[in-house]
């Protein structure tokens, strides 16, 4: 059986989690392989199309190295969905008591969307420490994160939203940020053409934003 996660080990694991849209769910199993050989293993799979469900169940049948998460979290119904299909881990665009319930219910670790400091109060309130900061660069971005350092210096947040390769480290050096998420690990058109190796190279290079903040 699986060691239980929190919601700070997924965070914790790699300086990225990936945002994850998969129309195919033969693309899924080879997508996972392909972060994983570049070292990444918390995949949020978004629940952004038909298949998310599916895929999530393939990468957690057939990937045992893959930590398979479930994005897009917006119900009740959604969380108990992500869990019956194997995710481990669930995001959600913003918060709401039904689903940080459901979440704390089934036992699957949320990081729940927060835009704002009367959602991060919400959020925290409800138990959460760790959160979603989304979207970042829309919401506030960098300045906004530092502003809430102060009021919220025992929140932990993983910006999404706008983060790229291009401003990643920058938000990485903050230090209530653990990590980022971003969908540029899994770009569509490489998925498109079956171009694993990309997907691999992509994840391989998030080893150097660790790196360029320690």
């Amino acid at each position: 059986m699986a060691l239980e996660l929190t919601a700070l080990d997924v965070m914790s694991d790699a300086p990225v989690i990936p945002v994850i849209v998969l129309d195919d769910i033969n693309d899924a199993v080879p997508m996972a392989k392909a972060l994983v050989a570049g070292g990444i293993r918390m995949l949020e799979v978004t629940l952004r199309t038909p298949q998310a469900l599916a895929c999530i169940e393939a990468i957690a049948r057939e990937v045992p190295e893959a930590v398979a998460g479930a994005g897009t979290i917006r119900s009740a119904a959604d969380a108990k969905a992500a869990v019956d299909a194997g995710a481990r881990f669930a995001v959600s665009p913003g918060f709401t008591d039904a689903v940080a319930q459901a979440c704390q219910d089934v036992k699957l670790p949320l990081l729940p969307g927060v835009a704002t400091g009367s959602e991060v109060m919400m959020a925290h309130e409800a138990g959460f420490r760790q959160m979603k900061f989304f979207p970042a660069l829309q919401a506030g971005g960098i300045p906004m994160l530092k502003a809430w350092q102060g009021p919220f210096f025992d929140v932990q947040f993983c910006p999404t939203g706008g983060v790229s390769p291009s401003n990643a480290a920058d938000f990485l050096a903050l230090k209530n940020v653990v990590c980022v998420g971003g969908s540029w690990l899994v770009p569509a058109e490489a998925v498109a053409q079956k171009n694993w190796a990309l997907i691999t190279q992509l994840a391989r290079d998030t080893a150097a934003l660790r790196k360029s903040v320690a």
